[in-house]
């Protein structure tokens, strides 16, 4: 998951300045799909416009910390290119990320949406790189607030509305690129996924963490600030330490989730894809945190997935990129985990 990255950590040493050089790295290490925000509200606003963007955090590695500028098009088609050159395809994802002019909140409906997308899809067609695309997640984690603000309030997907919001939107780009894979990725309503209706989706795209799939967040007392160091003094203090006081039991909390995205797989009858994953949500290089029980843990989640069956892409954590030093330079472990999820077999309907 190189997410907004790709494009805004272009400054000298954000890690993305040398797409060439990061890209050569990332095959390196065995990985041969990327997924990455393609901006669609901006494109299909004005595709070639300098857009202003404003950060949607400064605690953490992804993205920008601090105002800043990007182009998307050409800049999305010619990134796509280098990796098509390098056999690796590309998912493309959404963050909605925030302009000044907010226009995000432009999109009033589920066609707007599907239209918005459908028009990105189209000028990246126009340089005939629909072949390189795996797939299309038309929102990141729908529907929350933080990257849906544009939903109605509350709305959920195990509602006849999120419903309906989700297939009218797929329905409206499919319409126009039936050849493409879709889905809405998900991190939420774990408790009511029976209720789900997901048949318009060609896959299940969940997120999975440790951290949110126990109390674990509670203990250590980290709340996700977004502009405060005090979740991140939180988790110097009391993130390893939590983990070591019981090992076992935060590791079985991991594979219970595991156990049931599988379990909605064989009961949606759809494949499933992580690309957001295994251990703590929010992590980076910082004094006093270490890597070496992460790594372990997103092993661990690496090969519990593997040995379902159900997975047909999986990623190894959601710090595999250049910005993440402590996990991007262990070479090793990278292609340990990528040679697992190459050799692991499929068992679908």
């Amino acid at each position: 998951m190189w997410d907004f990255s790709w494009l805004e950590r272009r400054w000298p040493g954000a890690g993305y300045e040398d797409w060439d050089l990061v890209l050569n790295q990332l095959v390196e290490r065995g990985y041969n799909a990327v997924r990455i925000d393609a901006y669609p509200h901006l494109v299909a606003a004005a595709p070639e416009k300098m857009w202003e963007l404003l950060p949607c955090w400064n605690t953490q590695d992804w993205g920008s910390p601090a105002k800043n500028r990007v182009q998307v098009q050409p800049a999305l088609n010619q990134f796509i290119r280098k990796c098509a050159d390098r056999g690796l395809r590309v998912a493309l994802s959404t963050w909605f990320r925030q302009d000044t002019a907010n226009t995000r909140m432009q999109i009033k409906s589920p066609r707007d949406h599907g239209r918005i997308w459908s028009d990105t899809l189209a000028s990246i067609e126009a340089d005939g790189l629909l072949p390189h695309l795996l797939y299309v997640d038309l929102c990141n984690e729908f529907p929350l607030d933080v990257w849906a603000p544009f939903v109605p309030k509350g709305m959920l997907r195990a509602t006849p509305q999120g419903t309906n919001w989700m297939r009218q939107t797929v329905e409206a780009v499919r319409q126009r690129y039936p050849k493409l894979d879709y889905t809405f990725s998900m991190t939420s309503e774990w408790d009511t996924w029976r209720q789900q209706d997901v048949s318009m989706l060609d896959f299940l795209e969940l997120h999975i963490w440790m951290a949110q799939s126990s109390d674990y967040y509670k203990e250590v007392g980290y709340n996700y600030e977004k502009f405060s160091p005090e979740g991140y003094e939180h988790l110097v203090d009391r993130a390893k330490p939590v983990y070591d006081s019981r090992p076992a039991y935060w590791q079985q909390k991991l594979k219970d989730r595991i156990a049931l995205a599988a379990e909605w797989s064989r009961f949606s009858k759809h494949p499933l894809i992580t690309t957001e994953c295994w251990s703590l949500v929010d992590y980076k290089d910082w004094p006093l945190l270490e890597w070496g029980w992460l790594k372990e843990l997103c092993e661990i989640g690496v090969r519990s997935a593997a040995a379902t069956g159900r997975w047909v892409a999986i990623a190894t954590s959601n710090f595999c990129g250049p910005q993440f030093a402590g996990m991007w330079r262990d070479v090793d472990w990278h292609k340990r985990m990528t040679d697992v999820i190459h050799n692991a077999e499929v068992h679908l309907e």
